[in-house]
């Protein structure tokens, strides 16, 4: 018998594995499938702060009911049917920018009866009169704020585009934040050459995204006593131990349910437990972080030296 549990943002998991946020938490059927196949967790996908007006947490406009899964009533009532229908943890979602009253509707998903709250700090700066430290100030207040009303413990969603994260991360927790998520996946706009226009475009991930979660994780996780989450770049065993290995407590998969299944939660929890048992562990308490930074018999590896070490090691 192995033990793939986990203790993520306080919460007792029976493993890492969570469904992230996606099109599937409108059908509480498909979500209560994921939880029979071995999902440990259900994350919402997020409210935006461009859905609730500024002092109207309990409203929405046509835009709102035109471009999003949920208004924000409807987004409440969610939450309360998956608590209803399951047994795992819901984890609630907000998007947004700035520090405005769209903060408010981080209680009412607490009085919902959501598990915890993701904080997605999705922002891309175009300003050039904003420094980085008014960025990051701006991105503080909004945690201070939602922590501050809530009762349940707040994960930060982050990009991997902050100046200096090591230092940004650890400002995190002391405002609050009792987990950090790496990272957003940003989608970066298309240009089409026939209309002469720039086009959104979606892709899914790939394990090819992992590494940079990997690195950051590792850094991050031997210097910070809070919880870490993975999400991008996840789609089978090797991925999900490898994030667990540099120090993740959750891990986040999207894309993969999406292509092949809920199917692939069973699969990959019993691929990690063949993982174990033929290296004589018997949890995975015991091999979390053990190649983070921190504990790294190679520090170099996550560090300048090894950018050097694969530019040189390209055969001419």
């Amino acid at each position: 018998m192995f033990d793939l549990s986990t203790t993520y943002l306080g919460l007792e998991l029976e493993s890492p594995l969570i469904l992230g946020a996606s099109p599937l938490v409108a059908d509480v059927d498909a979500v209560r499938r994921a939880e029979e196949a071995g999902a440990s967790a259900v994350v919402m996908r997020s409210l935006f702060e461009e859905q609730i007006p500024p002092g109207d947490a309990e409203g929405y406009t046509a835009f709102d009911r035109a471009d999003f899964t949920f208004a924000p009533v409807e987004y409440l009532e969610q939450i309360r049917k998956l608590k209803t229908a399951l047994r795992i943890p819901v984890i609630g979602s907000l998007n947004g920018t700035t520090s405005y009253g769209w903060t408010a509707y981080a209680a009412l998903i607490d009085q919902a009866g959501a598990d915890a709250l993701e904080l997605n700090l999705y922002r891309v700066e175009t300003d050039f009169d904003r420094s980085a430290d008014v960025v990051e100030d701006e991105a503080l207040e909004i945690v201070r704020q939602v922590v501050a009303a809530t009762r349940i413990p707040v994960a930060v969603k982050l990009s991997p585009f902050f100046t200096s994260l090591p230092h940004f991360t650890r400002r995190l927790v002391g405002a609050g934040a009792r987990g950090v998520v790496l990272f957003n996946r940003f989608y970066q706009p298309d240009v089409d050459l026939k209309r002469l226009e720039v086009e959104p475009k979606l892709s899914l991930s790939a394990s090819a995204e992992l590494p940079l979660r990997l690195r950051w994780l590792a850094i991050l996780s031997g210097r910070l006593e809070t919880s870490f989450a993975v999400t991008g770049g996840v789609h089978n065993a090797e991925d999900a131990l490898k994030a667990i290995l540099v120090g993740a407590h959750g891990v986040q998969l999207v894309s993969e349910v999406l292509q092949n299944g809920v199917g692939c939660f069973g699969r990959i929890r019993r691929e990690i437990a063949e993982w174990l048992e033929a290296r004589g562990y018997h949890s995975l308490d015991q091999v979390r972080g053990t190649l983070n930074l921190a504990r790294s018999s190679d520090p170099a590896a996550y560090e300048r030296a090894n950018y050097l070490h694969v530019l040189h090691s390209w055969p001419p």
